[in-house]
This record gives C-alpha cells, structure tokens and sequence, in this order.
C-alpha cells in the first residue's frame, strides 16, 4: 500500500523532475516525508552537475523548493532537504571532521581557528556538532558569503 503524498511532497517531486529533465540527467527521484521534513532524494549516475561545486547548485534546488512549497500550499510549513547521491551524509561526515581538528588546533595553540565559509545549513551542522563540547565555543563572523564558524578556547 502507497502512502498518497501531501501537496508540499508533490511540489518537490514534480520541482526535481523538471530540474533532472532540464539539466539532462538520469536519475530516480524519491520524495519522502514526516511530520517535520519533506525530503526529495535524487539517486543516479553523475550527478555533480546537480550537486555542483561545494553543494551550491543542491542547496539552490533546495532553497527553490522550499519556496516552491511555501507559495504553492497554505499550510505546509516543515523543512524541504534536497538530496543527491547521498551528498548531505557525505558532507555532515566532512564538516564534522573539520570541526574535530579546529577543536584539536584551538586547544593545542590556545587561539580561535576560522574554518572555511560556509552555508548556514553547514554553519548548523557544525555548531550542534560541538556543542556539547564545554572546553570550547562556537560563532559564526563575516558576511555571506565568507561567513565562517569560528572555534574558540572556552573563557
């Protein structure tokens, strides 16, 4: 038995459909939800072009479908993700191991270390990863798009 897909969920799905037709790429496109996400997942082959350099075109697609659910229903307000190859794990993986050596570096040489600039998505990802860490603190300074987090010795 198929669960019938909200309006929100529709709107993604028919958004990546045009965005895979367009860009000229194969790929299998499933939209699954809950009570506070919907998540359009993209599985092929050669889907950098969708991802694009440092997940820009991804996060793009993502913000556009956030719009998209946002205007297109009136009460659909939980989080769109756009996923592609399994990017956002890959990525999460990534972020949390930059943060574990600018925890290393900040303790070892008792100053702030300024990670690369970075989303407020992956800016997120990055502060509840450390925050549980009491030995050190976490901010963000700059302006987008050179915003970065910065990793501090605690006071």
């Amino acid at each position: 038995m198929t669960r019938e897909l909200s309006e929100g969920a529709e709107i993604v799905g028919e958004l990546l459909e045009h965005v895979l037709d367009a860009l000229g790429l194969d790929g299998e496109i499933e939209v699954v939800e809950d009570e506070d996400t919907i998540t359009g997942l993209v599985d092929g082959e050669d889907l950098g072009l969708l991802i694009g350099r440092h997940g820009q075109t991804i996060d793009a697609i993502q913000h556009l479908a956030s719009r998209a659910v946002l205007q297109g229903t009136e009460d659909d307000r939980r989080r769109v993700v756009i996923d592609a190859a399994g990017y956002r794990e890959h990525r999460r993986e990534v972020l949390e191991r930059l943060a574990d050596d600018a925890v290393d570096e900040a303790l070892e040489r008792g100053v702030p270390v300024a990670l690369e600039p970075m989303s407020a998505s992956e800016r997120r990802i990055v502060h509840e990863h450390l925050r549980d860490r009491a030995e050190i603190e976490t901010h963000s300074e700059g302006e987008e798009p050179e915003r970065r987090l910065v990793v501090s010795p605690a006071a």
